[in-house]
């Protein structure tokens, strides 16, 4: 559980630090990169020591990564229509269910 709490933590980081500058056009880009790297540092204190966790706990690396996929898509659609205020069509849930699919089928034995 501390893999997924840790996961999700370090998702919510690289979502802000991948698109909040996007809200402010204004900013020239240079400004932009430095608060993206700077918020994607804490987002490394975080992956690192989950993959680590995960992986010595008996995940496999591909099965840490879908996970960290399903986690980031959930992050990112709720960023996406909380802070960017963009539509939810429910195409993206299809999606989403298609993506679950992947994490069943990585978890089948």
């Amino acid at each position: 559980m501390r893999t997924i709490l840790l996961l999700l933590a370090s998702n919510i980081f690289m979502t802000f630090a991948w698109y909040y500058h996007l809200k402010h056009e204004g900013w020239p880009l240079w400004k932009a990169i430095v608060l993206s790297w700077g918020i994607a540092f804490f987002e490394y204190l975080l992956m690192v020591p989950a993959n680590r966790l995960g992986y010595a706990g008996g995940f496999s690396a591909f099965q840490l990564k879908i996970i960290q996929e399903v986690i980031t898509l959930f992050v990112f659609a709720v960023f996406a229509v909380t802070v960017l205020k963009e539509p939810f069509h429910i195409r993206y849930l299809l999606a989403f269910a298609l993506l679950l699919g992947a994490v069943y089928v990585m978890f089948r034995k």
